[in-house]
């Protein structure tokens, strides 16, 4: 066994199969749909297959997002890293329990180490007081990332590099300049998680499974979040069409999406779980090449910004961004969340990019 280990180690990093697909915005309706790949695509995760997944920052939300990697074996070995070494080194033997009844190593490394990782996720940063607004978390944020990624550097040319500390969609827009890698290897959980829970309340409203239900929640991971409402479907059918949908109160419920973290951290302190299995879930499509469909924080060239959009995601990163078509008001709320976005990302100084 040690041999084939050994033998698969000296083979490139997952053959490829043709260049990156490049990053193309289509303006279309969204296509909520799983692309059916010939089986030759299907080259990660299989047998032989040795995938790395680093989280830097190991307290509640990076050790959560281990916890679940380790528990759904979406990589062979999960690469831990903390400003703490000590509390690094006890989350990795925490792990190391529950390894015992999965097949992922865990291990505690230096940032350097994490550089070389086939996915780097990013949880690092300052935690989130109560009622202080994201933006407000930039100033202390930022030079954690700075110092986070240049002590990375040099980072794998091919790595996908996952930022889930907030504000997210500015985090993520500095980490694309810092880190050198292409825009679509450098993405932000966004509002993934908002728009999950938006299709948990809506499965509770209308008695449907949540899995059927496609709401996606765009625009800025924060209070100018918007619910796309016009393209919300249940198995293509408007979900406005459905009386119980049409009837709410719209701005309540975006409200109530939007504002169920601060409930939370009112309560608790902090949110994990449900941020560390979205971002589990990220990862094991990004390993397993599976390009589904999920909003996310991407940057859109036509905005010049980074916010949340359904974006296609597999090995490569961000393969295609699916842009709202139609709808005045949805695109000028988009219009709107650039330009502040803009103005935020101002008051800071980055290296000049080389695309």
């Amino acid at each position: 066994m040690s041999f084939l280990r050994n033998l698969v180690s000296t083979i490139p990093r997952f053959a490829r199969v043709g260049p990156p697909t490049i990053q193309r915005c289509l303006r279309t309706p969204f296509a909520y749909q799983r692309s059916v790949l010939p089986s030759k695509f299907y080259h990660h995760g299989s047998p032989g297959a040795h995938s790395r997944i680093a989280v830097v920052g190991t307290g509640n939300v990076g050790a959560s997002i281990a916890y679940a990697l380790v528990l759904k074996d979406v990589a062979n070995e999960i690469l831990l890293v903390d400003a703490n070494r000590s509390l690094a080194k006890g989350q990795r033997l925490d792990l190391d329990d529950a390894s015992l009844f999965s097949a992922t190593h865990v291990k505690d490394v230096t940032l350097q180490e994490a550089g070389k990782a086939d996915v780097i996720v990013i949880t690092a940063g300052a935690r989130q007081k109560e009622n202080e607004s994201r933006a407000d978390l930039i100033d202390r944020n930022y030079q954690v990332l700075e110092s986070i990624i240049s002590a990375m550097q040099p980072i794998q040319k091919d790595a996908i590099m996952l930022l889930v500390a907030n504000p997210v969609d500015v985090l993520t827009y500095f980490a694309q300049e810092l880190s050198g890698l292409p825009r679509n290897q450098v993405i932000g959980s966004g509002t993934y998680l908002d728009s999950s829970r938006l299709r948990g309340f809506l499965s509770e409203v209308l008695e449907v499974n949540n899995e059927s239900i496609h709401s996606p929640v765009l625009g800025e991971h924060g209070d100018s979040q918007f619910i796309s409402w016009n393209t919300a479907n249940i198995a293509g059918q408007p979900i406005l069409s459905f009386p119980r949908v049409a009837n709410l109160d719209k701005e309540l419920v975006r409200e109530k999406i939007a504002g169920k973290a601060m409930d939370i951290i009112k309560l608790k302190g902090s949110t994990y779980f449900g941020i560390a299995t979205c971002t589990a879930s990220l990862c094991e499509t990004i390993i397993k090449n599976r390009r589904d469909i999920r909003p996310l924080s991407v940057y859109v060239d036509r905005l010049g910004a980074v916010m949340s959009m359904p974006a296609k995601l597999g090995w490569y990163g961000v393969e295609e961004i699916y842009e709202l078509n139609g709808d005045p008001g949805e695109e000028q709320k988009l219009v709107d969340i650039a330009q502040e976005f803009k103005k935020t990302c101002k008051k800071y100084e980055h290296p000049n990019r080389t695309e």
